[in-house]
């Protein structure tokens, strides 16, 4: 009708009030709606099923479903609100301190637990892990494995430290038997991740031997977090770890390259069974 405005166009703060709601809330919600686990009319009680967000969000997306737009749709608005989101924080600070232990009273930091949760599930495209120990794997790993599930072409790489423990003279392939079999035994999915290892961590030549040190957890291209902190619950919750999460897509593919190089270089190996 002429002259008649938009309630969507007449909003000073963007299509709909997201405004303080997290990039990786918002994305949840936008898989959600595309896999119709979340469906109009929206309640708070049904979000919240899915993922905590602010009530009002309910009737913001009860009024553009109103207006007619299907929940793929809405998945696509919601996404664009995600991208906002991320933008705006990319342009309000590239780093951020990420920290496990004691803090003062006032911090500047984010916890890592809370950091690799989120990365984990905010996962789009690809996530790749490096790092020395895995312990606890059925918790450490278990919002990583519920996202390979809501997320099927997500591909998950590991790069791990498979020990020559001392004086042990077993051949190798005993000992990545060992380890494949403890890690599938842990892992919280039933779609297991590509692991890679280096080869030289299981020489019996001291001059040769070498250890896998490298901790950092990149996703999508986009967010690399470069970390003291192994994949354990010790590392995450009582150790004292600093790290940095970089939200830069060039540094993010420089140091996935240095990965990939390794890989077509042969200089690690898949796990086998993996």
């Amino acid at each position: 009708i002429r002259g008649q405005r938009s309630s969507m166009t007449s909003r000073p703060n963007g299509l709909f009030a997201t405004h303080g709601v997290s990039a990786n809330t918002l994305r949840t919600l936008a898989a959600a709606l595309r896999s119709r686990h979340l469906t109009p009319p929206f309640s708070s009680f049904s979000l919240a099923s899915v993922v905590a967000c602010p009530a009002s969000l309910a009737s913001e997306l009860n009024r553009l479903a109103g207006e007619g737009l299907a929940p793929a749709h809405l998945a696509m608005l919601i996404d664009a609100a995600a991208d906002t989101a991320e933008a705006r924080l990319m342009a309000e600070s590239a780093t951020e301190l990420v920290w496990t232990g004691p803090e003062a009273a006032v911090s500047m930091s984010r916890d890592t637990a809370v950091v690799v949760e989120e990365l984990f599930a905010s996962a789009r495209r690809s996530v790749l892990v490096s790092t020395f120990a895995i312990h606890q794997a059925g918790t450490v790993f278990a919002p990583l494995a519920a996202r390979q599930e809501g997320v099927p072409d997500l591909q998950v790489r590991l790069f791990v430290h498979v020990e020559r423990p001392w004086k042990d003279t077993r051949v190798e392939s005993e000992l990545l038997r060992e380890f494949a079999d403890n890690l599938r035994a842990q892992w919280p999915g039933n779609k297991l991740p590509e692991v890679y290892y280096d080869p030289r961590t299981l020489s019996t030549d001291p001059a040769e031997r070498a250890s896998w040190l490298a901790k950092c957890l990149l996703v999508d291209d986009e967010v690399a977090f470069v970390t003291s902190a192994n994949l354990t619950e010790w590392a995450q919750q009582r150790n004292v770890e600093a790290g940095v999460l970089v939200r830069s897509p060039h540094f993010t593919r420089q140091l996935r390259a240095q990965f990939d190089a390794l890989v077509q270089a042969k200089a690690v190996r898949r796990l086998p069974g993996f």
